[in-house]
């Protein structure tokens, strides 16, 4: 058996392209890769992976899963199995044996520790709109940044107030463990006995894993004194790595996918300032140097990255060390300079959404130009220095692992720089030779440098590209009808609930039309009458949906993720379907000639999801109304002919059910009605 916490990580480092990408030939198109179907014979593809849910789907056989469900398919392997192969490939370590009592301990205790984050965030959360001093003090903070109340919501901000050990003191008083308290550096033990708030008087930012759990924080002072850091992180623990976390991923992670990049900056109101002004594909780096992890984080994503840094930055020299890694993983990286004085959280609140996106793109520069301002700046008219910028941008392209990426970035320093570009070819191919210790294979090597330039003339057509649009009419299907049986109605109303959980519609009865969220209107509707779906596979992605959303609160978005990495494989394609119902529909041509306006799944909502809800509810009770009638006849004849039918007493209570069904029966009928009038 592998443990969960294993598990976890094998699905957290998998990307699902290269996985799948091992076995099949993909191709981009839009935010997703496409390809013929593996698994059936096809001419047309019609099998697509979607980097950003972590799915492959065929809408020609029907087959898809996650990337640990598509080794199992492709290659007939089990699940443990496949979670093996998979990790492998991601160099994580799997020990393939039963749980000791202390593995399994482990597991309740890190699933223990992010429910201990998910309180504490509430708690802080209340302390900063219900106390006095988070009144004062942590929303006169956040109304100086210009923060609404609609972004501190959103990201869940919060205030630990002074006293100590107020916040420690609450938590224990809930039930919370000391062990957990302090395994998440919530809480810290005094020597001579008692607790103190690690956080106490800060103003709280939840860090979101990329499932949407708070799994640590970040915590500012208000205090002016020098002595006292300005910003506190959650320690290192068995939830939280800083090294691969990004603040503000799970919020900007759909929004980096479609537009194919990813602004990086530096700071926690940076990021919450961008998204407030519409700008919302940005992440920070949560207060630690740029990462390997993280990088390789955001590739899941896009392969382009753009950098801010600050107008008057003293760091911008160190920070290069970050465009190299970004350069080595692969990925296109540029850079902006923000004006003296300015930063991107005092930038993004000066500006709104379209203009801070021109300034972007009228002021980002590749990091050959970057790199090279920069570093010219101090050797103008100095030769040694010169020679060292040389060095240095030699050092950066031979980060890049694409022969062809290099062979153009070669010709671009040695114009800019104004040096022989054969010689850049020769010091790029010692600096990647480095490691090499035959000298043919060096010349071999800088053979292949110099026909890659000699072929850079055919790679200037491959011109950088902008974000493209690959969405089509979607929808124009009408949902449930009512000779719908319940399992097809289960199958629709768990869709609205892992697609649109989060959203909110307008419920129209009659000439009133009323705002309701969706997961509150199906989980209400449904637990009004205690009811429970029948069909298991759409009853356990409810079970899931149901405890994130206890977690997560109102309005935030339930990950695809939570579903598609289910154990159970027929619940995870289950999920996919679900996920990917409306993806691959378009209108007709006759539709689109005679401009028809065709409604997408997401429009249809205010129609169709209360619709759907009614009339299962109508199913269900109509059914259970039906068997009480039929064990009332079964009990009547039974007694008849034996003596042994219900006492007067149960068959009273029977009737006395079937009542109470009839008259909520007659009450939905009456709110169908309304509905189809």
């Amino acid at each position: 058996m592998i443990d969960k916490a294993t598990i976890d990580r094998i699905y957290s480092a998998a990307d699902i392209v290269e996985v799948v990408g091992d076995f099949v030939s993909l191709r981009k198109k839009g935010v997703n890769y496409q390809a013929c179907c593996p698994f059936h014979n096809e001419k047309t593809p019609s099998f697509v992976v979607s980097p950003t849910k972590g799915l492959f789907k065929c809408f020609g056989c029907g087959k898809g899963g996650n990337a640990v469900t598509f080794v199992m398919e492709h290659e007939g392997m089990g699940y443990v199995e496949a979670l093996k192969y998979v990790a492998k490939k991601y160099g994580i370590e799997v020990a393939e044996r039963e749980l000791t009592e202390e593995e399994s301990r482990r597991n309740d205790d890190r699933e223990s520790m992010m429910v201990l984050n998910s309180w504490s965030a509430e708690w802080f959360k209340s302390a900063l709109h219900d106390s006095p001093e988070g009144r004062s003090v942590g929303m006169t903070y956040f109304r100086h940044r210009g923060f609404t109340d609609a972004i501190i919501e959103r990201f869940q901000l919060g205030f630990c107030p002074s006293g100590g050990d107020r916040f420690t003191q609450a938590a224990l008083a809930a039930g919370y463990k000391e062990e957990f308290l302090t395994g998440t550096g919530l809480s810290i033990k005094r020597e001579s006995g008692g607790w103190y708030d690690r956080f106490s008087e800060r103003v709280m930012f939840p860090i979101h894993s990329m499932s949407g759990r708070v799994m640590a924080f970040g915590g500012r002072t208000l205090r002016t004194d020098k002595n006292v850091a300005k910003y506190l992180n959650s320690p290192e623990s068995e939830v939280y790595s800083k090294k691969q976390t990004l603040y503000g991923i799970f919020f900007a992670k759909k929004a980096i996918a479609q537009q194919h990049n990813a602004i990086l900056v530096e700071g926690y109101t940076d990021v919450i300032s961008m998204h407030q002004a519409g700008v919302e594909n940005v992440v920070a780096s949560s207060g630690t140097s740029l990462t390997t992890e993280q990088i390789k984080l955001l590739r899941r994503f896009t392969e382009n990255i753009t950098v801010i840094y600050d107008g008057d930055s003293a760091g911008i020299n160190a920070s290069l060390r970050g465009i190299d890694m970004i350069l080595r993983e692969g990925l296109n990286v540029r850079i902006v300079l923000l004006p003296d004085g300015e930063d991107p959280d005092s930038f993004a609140r000066a500006h709104n959404a379209t203009e801070l996106q021109e300034f972007i793109r009228a002021n980002e520069e590749d990091f050959i130009n970057f790199k090279s301002r920069l570093l010219m700046r101090d050797a103008r008219g100095d030769v040694i220095k010169r020679a060292g910028v040389v060095g240095e941008m030699v050092a950066s392209i031979a980060e890049i692992p694409d022969a062809i990426r290099r062979a153009m970035y070669i010709t671009e320093c040695a114009r800019t720089m104004e040096i022989d570009e054969g010689l850049l070819i020769s010091e790029v191919a010692k600096k990647r030779l480095s490691g090499v210790a035959s000298d043919d294979e060096g010349r071999e090597f800088i053979r292949r440098q110099q026909a890659a330039v000699r072929a850079e003339s055919a790679a200037r057509t491959f011109a950088r590209t902008g974000p493209t649009s690959s969405a089509g009419a979607s929808g124009g299907r009408g949902g449930v009808a009512a000779g719908s049986n319940i399992e097809e109605l289960e199958k629709e109303l768990v869709k609205y609930l892992i697609k649109y959980g989060h959203e909110e519609f307008d419920f129209r009865d009659g000439r009133t039309t009323t705002p309701l969220n969706v997961a509150e209107t199906i989980i209400g509707e449904l637990q009004t009458n205690g009811l429970t779906l029948r069909n298991p596979r759409y009853r356990a992605l409810f079970d899931t949906y149901l405890t994130l959303y206890g977690e997560l609160g109102k309005g935030v978005e339930v990950p695809a993720h939570n579903f598609i990495t289910h154990p159970d494989s027929e619940v995870c394609n289950a999920a996919v379907d679900l996920l990917t119902a409306d993806d691959n529909y378009t209108p007709s041509k006759l539709w689109k000639r005679h401009d028809f306006s065709v409604a997408s799944e997401r429009e249809r909502l205010s129609e169709a999801l209360p619709r759907a809800v009614i009339l299962y509810k109508s199913k269900v009770i109509e059914e259970l109304s039906a068997e009480l009638r039929a064990r009332l006849r079964d009990s009547e004849k039974s007694g008849s002919d034996s003596g042994a039918g219900l006492s007067e007493e149960e068959a009273a209570n029977i009737l006395r059910r079937i009542t109470a069904l009839d008259r909520e029966r007659n009450n939905i009928a009456k709110r169908l009605s309304r509905l189809i009038l």
